[in-house]
């Protein structure tokens, strides 16, 4: 059964508690948070000061995505905020081994993640780093977007490389995830699911958490 992180980027933002305490209580495991600087990806999220704010109401794990250039200049911040992962993109920085040692150090579970148009390759000399893999499904920026299909053959690679070499990462996946779309993830070897407007757009997202968790039974 896949772990379920829903994405607080399509939560109701006047409502925060509610909907964190909503899917808390359905038996999600992660609160993904999308940090967007307006430079890597077009949109604008939060930053640290968010998270910091959301860590004192809920036990889950805070699940940082950070798409942002040059990430190394504000891990520290994200770390002294409570993160519990944190990802950084490979696109993103020139020194992805320094960035990943950064979250390390500061006891923090350290996330690679990829586009879709980023081959698994520029990876493989950071896994044994790595406590997760975040493959992105659709382009990174926006919510509500469709699925990739073609990105679940990355999901089957890290999975062989993980058996391959004994690493012990989780593979995420994220960008058009629902209760049908996260089936081939989860026969490819995704262990974490991110859901954003499928949870929080829904009448009932404690539902929605529930549906995905079915259908990978």
């Amino acid at each position: 059964m896949i772990k379920v992180a829903p994405s607080i980027l399509s939560a109701d933002y006047v409502n925060l508690q509610s909907d964190i305490e909503k899917v808390d209580k359905a038996g999600a495991e992660y609160l993904h948070i999308d940090v967007m600087d307006g430079s890597f990806v077009p949109s604008i999220s939060y930053g640290p000061g968010f998270v910091k704010a959301i860590r004192p109401i809920t036990k889950m794990t805070l699940d940082c995505h950070l798409m942002v250039q040059n990430p190394e200049h504000i891990l520290p911040a994200f770390i002294d905020a409570g993160a519990d992962i944190i990802g950084v993109q490979v696109e993103a920085t020139q020194h992805i081994h320094r960035a990943l040692q950064i979250i390390k150090n500061g006891g923090v579970k350290a996330e690679v993640v990829i586009n879709p148009g980023t081959p698994v390759a520029m990876i493989e000399p950071v896994l044994h780093m790595v406590d997760q893999v975040l493959v992105m499904t659709v382009n990174p920026g926006f919510g509500g977007q469709k699925f990739l299909p073609e990105t679940v053959d990355k999901i089957a690679q890290l999975n062989e490389l993980k058996k391959k070499h004994g690493y012990d990462f989780d593979i995420e996946v994220d960008g058009g995830v629902n209760n049908k779309t996260v089936v081939d993830c989860y026969k490819a070897g995704a262990t974490v699911a991110v859901a954003g407007s499928y949870v929080f757009n829904a009448d009932d997202p404690a539902s929605r958490v529930q549906a995905l968790k079915n259908a990978t039974k």
